[in-house]
């Protein structure tokens, strides 16, 4: 399953629907999100998921990181580091959290990438590591 932000919304809303995970750039916290978002591109985001100002309790409720101990599926997460628009931080927060529970949790850090996974041999790698990944929790 892959989505923004809809695999970590997924496993933490709906656990027992899913025996694995993958995360690309997802947003696991929207309040570190908006506050580590570019300020060029903060009032876009904010017009999409509602501003730190007016929503900080609705975007702390709604955050994934904040129902982490809801999590049972073994997780992927991929991300760029150069990623504009969903700051690395937001992976990297998620793994920690997930591996503080001992909750399997692979990651893929793409020093060379932003927003998404577009490099031929990045992509080779990472679908190759999700293809491991699923063929490990999702076989008989």
């Amino acid at each position: 399953m892959v989505g923004v932000p809809v695999t970590l919304a997924a496993v933490t809303e709906y656990p027992d629907l899913w025996a694995a995970g993958v995360d690309i750039v997802g947003i696991g916290n929207f309040v570190t999100f908006l506050e580590r978002t570019g300020a060029y591109r903060r009032a876009h985001r904010e017009s999409e998921y509602g501003s730190l100002a007016h929503h900080r309790d609705v975007l702390e409720r709604i955050s994934p990181i904040h129902k982490v101990n809801r999590i049972t599926a073994p997780l992927m997460v991929i991300h760029g580091a150069n990623d504009p628009r969903v700051p690395i931080y937001e992976a990297e927060q998620m793994v920690a959290a997930l591996q503080a529970r001992q909750q399997p949790v692979e990651y893929l850090r793409f020093e060379d990438e932003g927003h998404g996974i577009v490099k031929l041999g990045n992509r080779i790698v990472a679908y190759g590591a999700i293809g491991e990944f699923l063929d490990r929790y999702l076989s008989p």
